[in-house]
């Protein structure tokens, strides 16, 4: 049996197929997957018509191309009206566009949990079951309940911290994940939850003194922590993977001008060469090393990446992601966003 992971709405849905034997079961390990459904082996009226007795709660989301609040909505109350000729109590939850969000379909138990609270996904004439909602709100409070929070040095979300370590590849228990600008301990705090160790650098010692307040508040122990320059720093071994956000350079609230721009995409990319080329020589081949670096908007809706991936295998680096289409982390018009690039050591 395939599995379908909704990696979430796109022009064009983004569906994953993955062999049983891979599937993640516990969507709030995936940080980027909103959704994970199954595909419906049965027509949607024959498979709602076989749930057991009681009232069915039921939302439709809509992802074919030409999808609108309207095409959700006449499917869901469609499928009401026959089920309820039948016999059957439905409540149809209310769509407020063609696909129902995270929130509203958490919200609703629509999570795969009780049988009879049914979210079903429609792509053109195919229709999936969704067996798996993101927990927003545990993120939320795992960001929130940080005791040590700085805004100056930028809000790593738990969601993209993790998204770094997944892209890393598999990873054995126990695995020791290193991230050398670590800052209040994120990345740290996703890789522990995962089961591995983690050992963290920063060149700033408060970020440092945050990071262990970080983790102590939430009874961590296995853990290193070290203050230290990325670009010349000696780490102890083992190091099994690098999973980290880089020097996002400046904050901007506006898109910056062309000195601007030039002025940190030369200091941002100084940083990260000077941090591979450091790291080059003290991980094994083959050692995955995923980092998120600085992009910039520019006023054409574009983001100015920087042109440092020749250089990168120059190092010794093989670049798995060298178009990087897809792995730009940001909200709408975020001024500095994220670009993730995925290494591994020659």
């Amino acid at each position: 049996m395939k599995y379908l992971a909704v990696l979430g709405r796109q022009p064009e849905i983004s569906i994953a197929e993955l062999e049983a034997s891979d599937f993640c079961t516990d969507i709030n390990r995936l940080g980027g997957t909103q959704k994970i459904a199954i595909k419906l082996e049965q027509k949607p009226l024959e498979y709602l018509a076989g749930l057991p007795e009681g009232k069915i709660t039921l939302g439709v989301s809509d992802y074919s191309k030409k999808a609108s609040k309207k095409t959700a909505t006449i499917e869901a109350l469609k499928l009401k009206k026959i089920l309820v000729r039948h016999g059957r109590s439905v409540r149809v939850v209310e769509n407020k566009d063609a696909v129902l969000s995270t929130a509203t379909s958490l919200h609703n138990g629509l999570s795969g949990k009780n049988e009879r609270k049914i979210e079903l996904i429609k792509v053109e004439d195919e229709w999936y079951k969704v067996i798996g909602v993101q927990d927003i709100e545990a993120y939320a409070k795992r960001d929130q309940a940080r005791p040590a929070r700085d805004a100056k040095v930028g809000m790593l979300p738990p969601k993209l911290a993790q998204i770094l370590i997944n892209l890393c590849g598999p990873l054995k228990e126990g695995s020791v994940v290193l991230d050398p600008f670590c800052g209040t301990g994120v990345v740290l705090q996703e890789a522990l939850l995962m089961g591995y160790k983690v050992y963290g650098t920063d060149i700033n010692e408060r970020m440092i003194e945050y990071s262990d307040k970080n983790l102590k508040h939430y009874d961590f122990k296995d853990f290193k922590l070290s203050v230290g320059d990325a670009t010349d720093f000696q780490w102890e071994k083992p190091i099994d993977t690098v999973a980290c956000e880089g020097y996002l350079g400046k904050p901007f609230s506006r898109i910056p001008n062309e000195m601007e721009l030039k002025t940190q995409k030369q200091e941002c990319g100084d940083i990260v060469l000077g941090f591979l080329k450091n790291l080059g020589g003290q991980i094994k081949k083959d050692t995955p090393v995923v980092i998120a670096i600085p992009a910039w908007l520019r006023s054409d809706n574009t983001y100015e990446r920087l042109d440092i991936l020749d250089e990168i295998q120059d190092m010794g680096y093989n670049v798995n992601n060298k178009s990087r289409e897809g792995l730009l982390y940001c909200r709408p018009e975020q001024i500095v966003a994220r670009d993730i690039i995925i290494l591994r050591k020659k």
